[in-house]
């Protein structure tokens, strides 16, 4: 592993590149760590189509607005660990790709494992969850669900809900990604009812501008239909960085709320 220089880093931005097992190759990695004695709380945010793991930091100004919440009293220090997504095609969607790019390993098992080498007060037994932004929001959606034991919380932003939806993102054929999983594992929707009773507080939203607004608002009719508990609001704006530095407050409040001093003694 390659971590920057603390000598040049600023704003708490801190970056590194692993030899990923998962990946097959090298994986890069933006963490952002808050001054604290221990921390109890670690977020993986996910970019989306065509971003890296910059994107957050420096489109999203995201450790800018934690500092300033952190400053407020308004959440607890966490550390945000945000992954490149393994940059495969114009978006891996965070799936498992045969010929073995596992992306989704990478985020699950080596990602909390390089956020604790980065941050050396990150607590060991500390609370982990996951949000994103579009296809980070399916990301964080299908991963979250998928794996309820790793998380505490879950959020998503203007998210692909769906496979479907990939076709307006990405110039790939959809028949590659479908390739990565059966048919109906590929949708956050059979995660999140096969996993209803194990699921961790599930919040998503979305722009009326977005066009991803009526797939956003068909999960949350099927999870009404379901009487699968979770927290859907719609906004102005569209799918664009101001709408999600708009709302990414609403996600660590979220991560707050179901994380803060939870962590297993």
């Amino acid at each position: 592993m390659e971590l920057s220089d603390p000598a040049l880093e600023h704003d708490g931005l801190r970056l590194a590149t692993v030899k990923s097992r998962a990946l097959g190759r090298r994986g890069d990695a933006s963490f952002w760590v808050p001054q604290a004695e221990r921390i109890d709380t670690l977020l993986i945010l996910l970019h989306g189509v065509w971003g890296s793991h910059w994107v957050w930091s420096q489109k999203g100004a995201a450790h800018r607005i934690a500092q300033r919440m952190v400053d407020a009293g308004e959440i607890a220090p966490m550390v945000l660990a945000m992954p490149s997504d393994g940059l495969g095609r114009d978006g891996s969607g965070y799936l498992s790709w045969p010929g073995g790019s596992d992306v989704e390993r990478w985020i699950v098992d080596e990602v909390p494992a390089l956020a604790r080498l980065a941050a050396p007060a990150l607590a060991s037994n500390a609370a982990v969850a996951i949000a994103g932004l579009s296809m980070g929001g399916y990301g964080a959606l299908r991963l979250g669900a998928k794996y309820p034991e790793r998380f505490r919380a879950i959020v998503a932003h203007s998210a692909i809900a769906g496979i479907e939806d990939f076709a307006g993102f990405v110039e790939e054929p959809l028949s590659e990604y479908r390739e990565c999983a059966p048919a109906e594992e590929l949708e956050t929707a059979y995660w999140i009812q096969r996993n209803r009773e194990r699921l961790p507080p599930l919040r998503f939203d979305c722009g009326v501008d977005d066009p991803l607004i009526q797939s956003n608002r068909r999960l949350h009719e099927t999870l009404l239909r379901e009487q699968i508990p979770h927290t859907w609001a719609e906004y102005g704006g569209g799918h664009e960085w101001s709408y999600w530095q708009q709302h990414l407050p609403d996600t660590l409040r979220h991560v707050h709320q179901h994380c803060s001093r939870k962590a297993t003694p």
